[in-house]
């Protein structure tokens, strides 16, 4: 097998706990046409083609089967779902000598400009070639944004990269409005690094345990760390983290009001995503599998969703509390 320059590695073991009903545990949003005419899985390994010389889908059993039905890629199946840390770094780990540089991206997002994104993804991936640290990928923000953490950019190091001076939280309206004035990024989840780096860069950390089982061939690696995203994990407190600039348009397509922002609207702010009948609806998002139907009358700033004989109606603005309806239908994950 060939050593590919730079490999993609797509996250797609999620349960997408807040676009209910379109996720459910048998059929979580990455294998849905949220938005669009292929499967969010299918967009983002697509746009990961243009800039990598090979793609590895990262995803849990259950869904394993269902990703090698539906796109023409590697698949890593991750020992058990323990967040985005544990993941990347069994991913790192297997591609250890094979790979020069990962590029790691969920399978959720939206993005506006596949090109524009793909030279970012190249500039990423040179960044942690040339460095031998971690780089993290940026988005301009559009909107003071409450439901993302932020990145605050550090020393200029060449054009669109700097190193990161801070990570910090989701913040509530104010604070965001003047993270954004001050410049600073949304933190996007996407990530460039060398395989070598991201390991050596557990040193000391919750994720320090998981490498030494890897390391050691443990049949049941995953048993030795508990669940903890990478940016806890290992990037807040690591030493060269880069930040690298993404211009195209984004968005996470994680709630439902997303929709809204990604889709073209009618005449009264309304968008439609399937089978859905709006009548005098103001700024409603109606959303439907390809067997549902839904119409909305007289309503405003609502989400209506129905899918597979599920139906949610919440307040557009109330989009990020879905994940206790899954919880009360699934139970917690």
């Amino acid at each position: 097998m060939s050593n590919p320059d730079t490999v993609a590695v797509v996250l797609a073991g999620g349960r997408g706990t807040r676009l209910y009903p379109a996720s459910s545990p048998e059929t979580p949003k990455q294998f849905r046409a949220v938005g669009g005419e292929r499967s969010l899985l299918e967009r983002t390994v697509a746009r990961a083609e243009r800039f990598a010389d090979e793609v590895v889908v990262l995803t849990r059993p259950a869904y394993a089967d269902r990703v090698r039905g539906l796109v023409d890629a590697e698949v890593f199946v991750e020992p058990e779902p323990k967040d985005t840390g544990p993941a990347l770094v069994y991913a790192a780990h297997r591609l250890r000598g094979r790979a020069e540089t990962l590029v790691c991206l969920p399978s959720d997002h939206h993005v506006g400009d596949d090109a524009a994104f793909a030279t970012a993804a190249e500039r990423a991936a040179a960044t942690a070639r040339e460095t031998g640290g971690l780089v993290t990928m940026g988005v301009e923000p559009t909107r003071p944004a409450t439901g993302y953490g932020y990145l605050k950019p550090g020393e200029a190091r060449g054009e669109g990269v700097n190193r990161v001076e801070a990570f910090v939280e989701k913040p509530d309206a104010e604070t965001a409005a003047r993270y954004r004035e001050a410049g600073y990024r949304w933190n996007a989840g996407i990530f460039a690094w060398t395989p070598a780096a991201l390991l050596r860069a557990c040193e000391g950390t919750p994720l320090e345990p998981l490498v030494d089982a890897l390391d050691a061939g443990d049949p049941e690696p995953f048993a030795a760390c508990e669940a903890v995203s990478v940016d806890y994990g290992v990037m807040e407190d690591a030493e060269d983290v880069y930040l690298v600039a993404v211009s195209s348009a984004w968005d996470d397509l994680g709630t439902w009001d997303a929709l809204a922002r990604v889709l073209d609207a009618d005449e009264s702010g309304t968008v439609v995503d399937g089978n859905a009948l709006p009548v005098d609806a103001e700024g409603c998002v109606l959303a439907t599998d390809e067997g549902s139907h839904v119409a909305a009358v007289g309503v405003s700033d609502l989400v209506v969703a129905a899918y597979e004989g599920r139906v949610l109606v919440v307040p557009k603005a109330e989009s990020q509390r879905v994940r206790e309806v899954w919880d009360a239908v699934y139970g917690e994950e």
